[in-house]
């Protein structure tokens, strides 16, 4: 037996197999799935970050997808300087992914709904945190694919267009993260952090997105970050409208400890939401948590989804 298929032998074991940028996960066999779930990843994040909350819903029944967007995970593009650890250059250097837009991330999601679609399925679409936008552009896209939106603790940029004008927003100021982003984001071409940070950065980013997460179980989900956002995902306006995104089911989780995108916010994007479709407004569900309850509250985040209706 090769590399190869010792590695696709020990996925399959555990209910996991890559398929191009993404992971996804099933019932035992035999077992006919309850629920499609296609989970779509915040900034700097990955398909790896959801493997906890995958395993939960697994077990309660339902089959997963989690994907990497374009720019991430498997599919990113490093700053030459950040491979070499020169940190002097690495706040300077352009983006080699300033050219992926949201545009890019919201087609790559729809060309996973569409292959969930081929084979029968009309999944649950899931958004963490700038993953709001993506899926929210999606769903404008291509509203017939999908069952169902969910918002966890994330952006819905439906009145104000992107994630960038919200996050100017008043509401979103919480005090926390501030000095994590390294140099000019439009002349870099993307929103920078520096997950190879010494250990007084990684504590500020574990305050700011994981705080109810202790050191040890923080590290593995940071160290597994990437460092540049495409500036387009935070800066581009989705077009959502209520002919198309708005008539699609939708939910929104709100962390209540959230450090990231304020409570206050969540609650005006929802709002505007439901003012746009006041015939389809969202259905709300609260976790006290961080950003991050894929981290902290996997089983607790699991439940909610599995509840979504």
């Amino acid at each position: 037996m090769n590399r190869r298929d010792l590695m696709k032998t020990a996925l399959a074991g555990a209910g996991m197999l890559p398929l191009q940028g993404a992971l996804a996960a099933s019932p035992e066999r035999g077992k006919r799935p309850q629920r499609t779930f296609l989970l779509v990843h915040g900034a700097w994040h990955n398909a790896l970050h959801w493997t906890r909350v995958t395993e939960a819903l697994v077990a309660r029944g339902h089959r997963v997808v989690a994907i990497d967007l374009p720019g991430h995970g498997l599919n990113a593009r490093f700053p030459a300087s950040y491979v070499a650890g020169a940190t002097a250059r690495f706040g300077e250097e352009r983006s080699a992914q300033a050219d992926i837009t949201l545009e890019d991330c919201a087609t790559a999601v729809v060309s996973a709904l569409e292959k969930l679609r081929q084979g029968g399925t009309k999944p649950v679409l899931v958004g963490h945190s700038v993953g709001g936008a993506v899926i929210t552009r999606a769903a404008e896209l291509a509203p017939q694919l999908i069952d169902r939106l969910v918002y966890l603790t994330a952006f819905c940029p439906v009145k104000r267009g992107s994630a960038s004008a919200c996050a100017a927003l008043p509401e979103a100021r919480t005090g926390y993260g501030e000095t994590l982003f390294l140099g000019d984001p439009a002349k870099l071409g993307a929103v920078r952090i520096n997950p190879r940070g010494d250990a007084g950065y990684l504590e500020a980013l574990r305050v700011a997105y994981y705080q109810d997460v202790p050191t040890a179980g923080f590290l593995p989900f940071a160290l597994s970050l990437t460092p540049d956002l495409p500036l387009s995902l935070w800066t581009s306006k989705t077009g959502a409208t209520k002919e198309r995104w708005g008539r699609i089911p939708r939910g929104y989780i709100r962390c209540t400890q959230d450090r990231a995108i304020a409570p206050a916010l969540q609650d005006l994007m929802i709002r505007e939401a439901n003012a746009l479709t006041p015939g389809n407004a969202f259905t709300v569900e609260s976790l006290e948590s961080s950003h991050s309850p894929f981290a902290s509250q996997p089983e607790a985040l699991a439940a909610l989804l599995d509840g979504a209706r």
